[in-house]
């Protein structure tokens, strides 16, 4: 280190402060000894530190990656630092930047602040003093992304539902929500996956004031045996390994709502004992003989037909009409799609902010591509799209429509003159299904008349076989 550097570096390794948040940092400074300085201290406490002598090598190196923090020199050859970060802001751009400089009047200052710096560093300065600064960005950026959710929050709960869109579709289900979430009766809420059912449950369960806690359970995910203790909780010695007495999802959720996803799904002996709790608001812990008394409300939800389900005899009709004393039907994104642009712009800001990206834009012509989509994932599909095109730096047209599932063979049906087992015949069948619906499972397993959890069960196992 020459003589200059050490009188502008002093390090005290026991007293730098630890960056663990932060993942990246950039640094943007004309001295290579300044650079080769900095990139080994700060190199303990970033996952990746990049350094540049001028703005130009800086921009190239921020298209290829996402920094979290810019330290950068005021006076760089060519383009300035200061106006250099003052078009990043005007771009979108919400890395924090922290200037450093040895020349420095009171405007230069506050065209450093005003260009959105988050700190203004003068030379001579002690590494940790350094450190100590982006310590405070650190802080500022996890306050600003809290700050930002909890607002998102506030205003979705002020507006009524925590629905976002426009239509009067998503209009008259936000004025549905907020006339039956004041009341104790059951709710059932209809929709295809990925509608947003678990988000209109939270919303009932807000707008209705209960006490209690918002308790959500998968039915389709367990078999009969573990649902039944899952919900209703065993005392000890109730079956092989219960070593312990323990409490059911009904007695946590006591005082709040009881969230039963996938209800179509639920085994039917299950039906049976959830049809007795709905009536007699008591439930009774596996191999007990004590009936507990229990204040919850029940909301279902499923992308089942129910009452057909009811003809085929695959659920129970008091329980459907036990269920169905008020309904909500959350509708697709298909017929929702003067909402897309609302969504997108919302997905797009709450996403960047929690992974600390500049905000995504998309051309009218990415929008119209997005507009002719089906869709078939519904609002949970835009969200994973929008969350692919952040990350990849891409657009929308270059994401929909991708499967992650196996790749189905070329072969349709098995052909009867092939020696194929059963197993590879079901093989065939389920993976062309999958392809018909272009790779949505939910679709695909009502399609083959089996649970969701079923059919992802199978694909995965085909997958880590190969």
């Amino acid at each position: 280190m020459t003589q200059v550097e050490h009188k502008v570096f002093s390090s005290n390794e026991e007293h730098i402060p630890q960056s663990p948040h932060m993942s990246s940092a950039l640094i943007v400074d004309d001295e290579p000894g300044i650079r080769s300085f900095l990139q080994k201290g700060l190199e303990k406490h970033f996952g990746l530190v990049e350094v540049a002598g001028d703005t130009e090598t800086a921009e190239a190196l921020r298209q290829r990656c996402h920094f979290d923090l810019i330290i950068a020199d005021i006076r760089l050859p060519g383009r300035s630092g200061v106006d250099w970060v003052t078009e990043l802001r005007e771009l979108g751009s919400t890395t924090s930047v922290i200037f450093i400089t040895a020349y420095a009047d009171m405007q230069t200052a506050i065209d450093a602040l005003r260009a959105g710096a988050a700190d203004f560093i003068m030379k001579p300065f002690r590494m940790e003093q350094l450190l100590a600064s982006v310590e405070r960005c650190m802080e500022r950026q996890r306050m600003q992304r809290e700050n930002f959710v909890l607002r998102r929050q506030l205003d979705q709960y002020l507006d009524g539902a925590g629905m976002v869109g426009r239509c009067d579709l998503i209009k008259s289900v936000c004025e549905l929500i907020k006339r039956v979430a004041p009341m104790p009766s059951t709710v059932l809420i209809e929709g295809e996956s990925g509608t947003g059912k678990e988000l209109a449950a939270r919303a009932i369960h807000e707008l209705s004031y209960r006490s209690g806690s918002f308790v959500p359970v998968n039915c389709g995910a367990m078999s009969a045996e573990l649902l039944e203790s899952e919900l209703f909780g065993h005392v000890k010695g109730a079956f092989t390994g219960a070593h312990q007495a323990r409490e059911g999802l009904f007695t946590y959720a006591n005082g709040g709502t009881l969230f039963l996803d996938e209800i179509g799904e639920m085994p039917m002996s299950m039906q049976t004992h959830l049809l007795r709790v709905l009536e007699e608001r008591s439930i009774r812990p596996v191999g007990s003989n004590r009936e507990i008394p229990v204040d919850v409300r029940v909301i279902a939800a499923t992308n089942r037909d129910l009452e057909a389900e009811v003809k085929k005899g695959n659920f129970r009709e008091d329980l459907y009409y036990r269920l169905f004393v008020l309904a909500v039907r959350m509708p697709a994104l298909r017929e929702r799609l003067d909402d897309l642009s609302v969504l997108t712009d919302h997905f797009g800001a709450s996403l960047a902010t929690e992974m600390g990206l500049p905000p995504v834009r998309f051309s009218q012509d990415e929008m119209a591509v997005m507009r002719a989509y089906q869709w078939p994932g519904n609002v949970r599909e835009l969200k994973n799209v929008i969350e692919r095109c952040l990350l990849l730096n891409t657009t929308p047209s270059k994401c929909l429509g991708t499967v992650t599932a196996v790749t189905a063979p070329e072969a349709g049906p098995a052909n009867l003159n092939e020696d194929l087992s059963l197993e590879e015949v079901e093989k065939r069948h389920i993976l062309c299904v999958l392809e018909a619906e272009a790779g949505n499972k939910s679709a695909a397993a009502r399609r083959l008349g089996v649970s969701r959890k079923t059919l992802e069960r199978k694909v995965q196992a085909w997958e880590a076989g190969q």
